[in-house]
Order: structure tokens, then C-alpha cells, then sequence
């Protein structure tokens, strides 16, 4: 259950991604961001009420409270770092790199003591390389310092807050989610109104909008659950798979090329999820 959790995470974040990335040829990235994580908040408050999980402990190592603030952070910080390599630098660079943050959470899995199978180590390695081929990795060429930085920031952010995020999840997955959302609105909302600017959006984003932030919001509540339910190592690895389902709707919708090494990629990660249901899942 724990490695279905985190591929339909992954089916999520691949689709919030593609539709905000959409959305984003039209409107600033920053506004896309902050709109969809606002609307995302008022999904969570709505799931939390029908839910009871307000009642779960926020104070504490052993609450959800820190984990869900220094998790909100640092993905907000990655995100900024992401979207400044993205803008600098090409995405085929940039987007391979910031993918590598996977390791964190995988070697901390590790350390705390998973013990994955042979054939299930395999797995691991082979959805993650498939998972950073997909990404599009440009392999000539030269590129510039800053989008090689700024990607390995958003990497780390990245990598470190899905640690946190699993932290939290401990506790409560939904709540923790909630906490991250709670933490970057009070960001981004006091940006907006002192710059008294909502980046451009329109009410007829708001739908769209919408939908962005409750397949994030969804996603994240999923492979919370997946690292309370299974190995870390394999579950957060599945949880990254997301970018093969951003090209498969970027080249069915948008009818964007795809290079052979996304091909490879897409065919690799799906083996490596194979490898891994034969050695036993998460």
C-alpha cells in the first residue's frame, strides 16, 4: 500500500506541476505558486475539520508543528532556487539536478535503519536513474555557474524538506501538510499585500488554480502516509517518479518533443518499479 500511495503521488505532483507550468506561460510563476498554495491551504482546513486531525499533537519533537514549518520553508526556498536556475540556466540542466535531492531522504531512510532487499536496492537505483533521465538531462554543452548552484540549492531544499515532511507525518500527515501551507502563506501573503499585487491573476484562474493546489495538497498528504507505512529508501524514490507523468502530458497535450533519453528514462523508471514489486514493494 505504501509503494501505490507514493505512485499515485507521483501521478499528482507529475499533473499539478505540468498544469502549473501551463498556467505559468500566461502569469508570473511566483503568483501560480502562491495562488495555488493558498487555495491549497483551504483544502486542507476543509480536510482537517471533517477529519478530527487538529486534535493531533503540534508541540514537541514527538508533534507534527516544527517539522511542518521547517519542511514549509525549506521547499518554499527550493522552489525560489528551482524557478531562479529555471530562468538563468536551461531546464535540462537545471531540472536533473534539482532531482538529485531525492538522495537526502533516501539516505536518511538508510540511517534510520531501512533494510531494503538486493533485488529491492536495485529497484531504488533504476526508478531513480529512469526518474533523472526523464528529467531531460542535457549532456552537451556548457552551463553557467548560478543555474548550476541554484539547482543544487533546490535540491537540497528540496531532499531536506521531504525529510521534515516525513517527520511530521508521524504525528499527522494532514496536519503537517496543513502546517507547511500555514507557514508559506504567511510569506507570500505578506508579500502580496505590500506590494498590494496578486502577480497578474484573474478569477478566471481561480478553478485552475484550484486544482493545482489540491493535487500538491493530495500528493503530499499521500507519501506522508507512504513513509508512516513503508521504507523511506523506496518510498520517497517512487514519491520522485513525478516528472514522467509532467512530459507524458507536455508531449500529449502540448505536443512538446520528447529526446530519446526521456524515452529511456520513462522506460527505466517504470523497470525499476517493477524490480521493486518483485522484491516485495515498500
Amino acid at each position: 500500500m505504501a509503494a501505490l500511495f507514493a505512485l499515485i503521488a507521483s501521478v499528482m505532483w507529475g499533473t499539478s506541476d505540468f498544469l502549473g507550468g501551463t498556467l505559468a506561460r500566461k502569469r508570473k510563476v511566483i503568483a501560480v505558486v502562491a495562488g495555488s498554495q493558498a487555495l491549497s491551504l483551504g483544502v486542507g482546513i476543509l480536510v482537517v475539520i471533517i477529519s478530527g486531525e487538529w486534535q493531533k499533537d503540534f508541540w514537541g519533537w514527538h508533534g507534527y508543528g516544527i517539522y511542518a514549518i521547517l519542511a514549509g520553508y525549506s521547499g518554499y526556498i527550493g522552489l525560489l532556487a528551482f524557478y531562479a536556475g529555471l530562468s538563468q540556466g536551461r531546464m535540462g540542466v537545471v531540472s536533473p539536478i534539482a532531482a538529485l535531492g531525492v538522495v537526502i531522504p533516501v539516505a536518511a531512510g538508510l540511517l534510520r535503519g531501512d533494510n531494503p532487499k538486493s533485488l529491492q536496492l536495485l529497484g531504488i537505483f533504476v526508478a531513480f536513474a529512469g526518474a533523472v533521465m526523464a528529467s531531460g538531462p542535457e549532456l552537451r554543452g556548457k552551463a553557467g555557474v548560478k543555474p548550476v548552484m541554484y539547482a543544487g540549492i533546490a535540491g537540497l531544499c528540496f531532499g531536506t524538506a521531504q525529510v521534515f515532511m516525513a517527520l511530521g507525518s508521524r504525528e499527522s500527515a494532514v496536519m503537517t501538510m496543513v502546517g507547511m501551507r500555514v507557514a508559506t502563506f504567511a510569506v507570500m501573503g505578506t508579500i502580496a499585500f505590500a506590494k498590494r499585487t496578486v502577480g497578474g491573476l484573474t478569477r478566471v484562474d481561480v478553478p485552475l488554480l484550484f486544482v493545482i493546489g489540491a493535487l500538491d495538497f493530495g500528493a503530499n498528504v499521500l507519501l506522508g502516509m507512504a513513509t508512516h507505512m513503508g521504507l523511506w529508501s523506496i518510498v520517497m524514490v517512487l514519491g520522485s517518479l513525478y516528472p514522467i507523468m509532467t512530459v507524458i502530458l507536455a508531449a500529449g497535450i502540448h505536443h512538446e518533443r520528447l529526446m530519446k533519453i526521456q524515452y529511456y528514462g520513462i522506460a527505466c523508471a517504470i523497470a525499476g518499479v517493477a524490480i521493486i514489486s518483485a522484491g516485495g514493494g515498500a
